[in-house]
């Protein structure tokens, strides 16, 4: 029998499973933090939505933990990392707020269309008001649907039944993946140019913050109209208000904010051509109903079996040889600056293992790079169960060479991504037991550190050529932290890496571009 807490609102369903299965359950949604702190020793297992903060401080009196339930998709309110650190398994629930999701964006879509809460508004203020709240049809028209993971394919098929044409833009899917869908895929310059609506469901990332922008909105139709029910800080909420102020939007619809809870003077929110709901997403009674059974599911087969669906982090607490580890960190890392730097429909992966250790973990060093490349690109959470299923739905070919002929390095991972645009292929290893290392990128060789902030530049192989992109960083008081340099030939194309203290601007990267002698210029977080 495990101890186990249920600390927010979690459907009660959840607590009378756990208690039918044998354990000893208490449940207290709204504890209080200083008791919970003071509790939280006690408890095999902490099953949480989105209101109780599982930080480094809870966590370090979590002496008794052995698994976080979230239930739910996102595990932002769980520090991952230091519950890897102390072999805590964290699981969430993805999936289970999909239909919840899609309709309440749907709901919003003709909230927003048919001005539906102003017009209740006026009539419960006793007017009779036809003329100010004529609406739009949606029938014929083209809604731009950013993100086609799980919810973003549900939009579309419901804006399918309402006789809407759909464009679509995902960094990963191919053209013809979703022909069933009757979905056109184009890229984000014909979103802007075709869609009289658009809606986003894509996550929040270095990527994705501020998507939506003054620029993007001036490219956008006269009179477009935007949905957000994803993240908060995917549109630029200034831009969206000044755009809806001269009547560049029409309306906006949104569940999420930059801040949330936002401050009641918030002038989006309070604008007349605005419909707001406080992040309702995933407020049904069925998916709260089904992410607490869900998850009352998962930690009872973890505590019975060891199986772990839902794991966001279960690399860490399955003892595999300590001289894994590294390599895994390695390929996720490759993984994350593939996803970065390629461009285009991702078509291939191919994946070369050379030495005893990654060959003997090929499977696992493959699902690890798949879930670095795929985590800044879907809104699910990615982990080593789901990064294989989703690459298969997604149409990505994924390939294993195996090697034992002897190299520079014990062991070497390759990873060779194709696109229908370009490929990139980057090599590393691991040195001295846990050092992890890039050592190629594009037939390039360099010696990288792969962490942080990452400007990577093309260049001429010229004299100056490294002042001057220092000279730029410097104006913007970016301070370097690290350099490493490759080239094939004296005097042709090179490669510069630049470790740097702060995140690189879409300006510092522009004016860099402008340089003499600069071919490309990239930016990469890791």
């Amino acid at each position: 029998m495990k101890k186990i807490l249920i600390s927010d609102a979690v459907d009660k369903s959840c607590s009378e499973m756990l208690h039918n299965f044998g354990h000893d359950v208490k449940f207290q949604p709204g504890i209080k933090r200083d008791e919970l702190l003071n509790q939280i020793h006690k408890y095999n297992a902490l099953i949480v939505r989105s209101e109780t903060q599982v930080d480094g401080e809870m966590l370090a009196l979590a002496d008794n933990l052995e698994v976080i339930g979230r239930a739910g998709a996102g595990v932002d309110n769980i520090d991952v990392n230091k519950a890897s650190r102390k072999g805590i398994l964290v699981m969430n629930t993805p999936g289970g707020n999909t239909i919840s999701t899609a309709e309440h964006t749907m709901a919003l879509l003709l909230g927003m269309c048919r001005n539906i809460a102003q017009s209740n508004q006026s009539l419960k203020s006793g007017k009779w008001d036809r003329k100010n709240f004529k609406g739009t049809e949606l029938a014929g028209k083209t809604i731009g649907i950013i993100g086609l993971g799980k919810i973003g394919r549900e939009v579309a098929i419901r804006c399918q039944t309402f006789g809407m044409n759909i464009v679509a833009y995902d960094p990963i899917l191919q053209s013809d993946i979703n022909s069933s869908l009757k979905i056109r895929l184009v890229n984000l310059d014909k979103i802007w140019e075709l869609a009289d609506i658009i809606t986003v469901h894509v996550p929040l990332n270095s990527e994705t913050n501020h998507l939506i922008s003054e620029s993007v909105l001036s490219k956008c139709k006269n009179g477009v109209k935007i949905i957000n029910c994803a993240r908060g800080g995917i549109i630029d909420e200034n831009a969206l208000l000044k755009a809806l102020e001269v009547g560049k939007v029409s309306a906006a619809a949104f569940d999420v904010y930059e801040t949330e809870p936002p401050a009641s003077e918030n002038k989006l929110i309070n604008h007349p051509k605005v419909l707001s709901t406080p992040h309702l997403g995933a407020s049904t009674e069925e998916a709260q109903i089904k992410v607490a059974q869900q998850i009352a599911l998962q930690i009872n087969d973890y505590f019975k079996s060891g199986e772990q669906k839902g794991a966001v982090n279960s690399f860490t607490i399955n003892n595999h040889d300590e001289k894994l580890l590294p390599y895994l960190k390695l390929a996720e890392n490759l993984g994350s600056i593939q996803s970065q730097l390629l461009e285009g429909y991702i078509k291939e992966l191919n994946v070369e293992l050379n030495g005893e250790v990654l060959i003997k973990n090929s499977e696992l060093i493959t699902t690890a790079i798949l879930k670095g490349f795929l985590s800044d690109r879907l809104t699910e959470v990615i982990n080593y169960i789901n990064a294989p299923v989703l690459a298969k739905e997604l149409g990505i070919l994924v390939n294993e060479k195996k090697s034992s002929v002897k190299i520079n390095y014990s062991n070497l991972l390759t990873t060779n991504f194709f696109s229908d645009k370009n490929k990139k292929n980057i090599a590393g290893t691991v040195f001295d037991r846990n050092e992890i290392r890039v050592v190629n990128i594009n037939n390039y060789r360099i010696d990288l550190k792969p962490e942080g902030n990452l400007l990577i530049c093309t260049n001429i192989d010229k004299p100056g050529m490294l002042a001057s992109i220092s000279r730029v960083l410097a104006e913007a008081k970016i301070n370097i932290a690290g350099l490493s340099l490759g080239r094939v030939e004296a005097g042709k194309d090179a490669l510069t890496v630049i470790t740097v203290d702060d995140k690189i601007s879409n300006e510092v990267r522009n004016k860099i571009s402008l340089l003499e002698g600069i071919k490309k210029v990239q930016s990469v977080i890791i």
